[in-house]
C-alpha cells in the first residue's frame, strides 16, 4: 500500500479493514501492523471487545501466541475518549462491536487517525457479521486473509461450526470452529 506523503504537515487518518475467516491470520497481521507504527514512534491505543476474554482478558493474542496490550471496552463511543491524540487506533474482532463503531472509525480517520481493524467478515452461516460490512464499505484500504481447508488444503474462506449451538456469536477456537473452502463447508461432515 502506498500512502502519499503529505507535504502540507496537516495530519490525514484512514480506515484500514483486515477481514476473512476464522484462522486466516487477521489478528496477527493487526498486531504486526501495530508493533510496525510503535517502531515508527507512531502513538498507538489499541482495542478489543470486552467479551473476548478467549486467550487473555486485555492483550489481544494471536493464534500463534503473539500478543499486544489492548484495552477492552465495552461500546465503541469509549475509543473516541480514550484515543485522543493518538496517531493509529488498532481495533481487533470488530465483528462484535456496536453498531456505531462505523462512525466512531469515520471520526478518527477524520481527525486525522489512521485506523486498523481485525474482525470476521462472515458468521458460521456464511453471513455478514455485525458491523463489518458497513466497516468495509467506508475502508479505505481491505486485506482479505485466507485460511487453509482443514479437509481438502485449498483456500478457506468459511468457519465452519462443528458444535450443534445455533446463536450468531459463539465464542471458540479448534473446538469449536474449523476453517473450510466453499465445497467443503457444504459438505457439513
Amino acid at each position: 500500500m502506498f500512502i502519499e506523503p503529505n507535504i502540507s504537515g496537516e495530519r490525514r487518518g484512514w480506515i484500514e479493514v483486515v477481514c476473512g475467516s476464522m484462522f486466516s491470520g487477521k489478528t496477527e497481521e493487526l498486531i504486526r501492523r501495530l508493533k510496525r507504527a510503535k517502531i515508527a514512534n507512531l502513538k498507538v491505543e489499541i482495542f478489543k471487545p470486552k467479551i473476548d476474554t478467549r486467550f487473555d482478558e486485555i492483550n489481544i493474542v494471536s493464534h500463534d501466541e503473539n500478543a499486544i496490550l489492548s484495552t477492552p471496552i465495552d461500546n465503541s463511543q469509549t475509543i473516541l475518549l480514550l484515543a485522543n491524540e493518538v496517531d493509529v487506533v488498532g481495533i481487533d474482532e470488530a465483528q462484535f462491536f456496536d453498531d456505531q463503531l462505523p462512525e466512531v472509525c469515520e471520526q478518527l480517520a477524520t481527525r486525522g487517525t489512521r485506523v486498523i481493524i481485525a474482525g470476521l467478515d462472515m458468521d458460521y452461516l456464511r453471513k455478514p457479521f455485525g458491523q463489518m460490512p458497513n466497516l468495509l464499505a467506508k475502508a479505505d484500504f481491505i486485506t482479505k486473509l485466507h485460511a487453509i481447508c482443514v479437509r481438502c488444503g485449498n483456500i478457506a474462506n468459511y468457519s465452519y461450526r462443528k458444535s450443534a449451538q445455533q446463536t450468531q456469536v459463539v465464542l471458540g477456537e479448534k473446538d469449536i470452529y474449523e476453517p473450510r473452502c466453499r465445497i467443503c463447508y457444504q459438505r457439513k461432515d
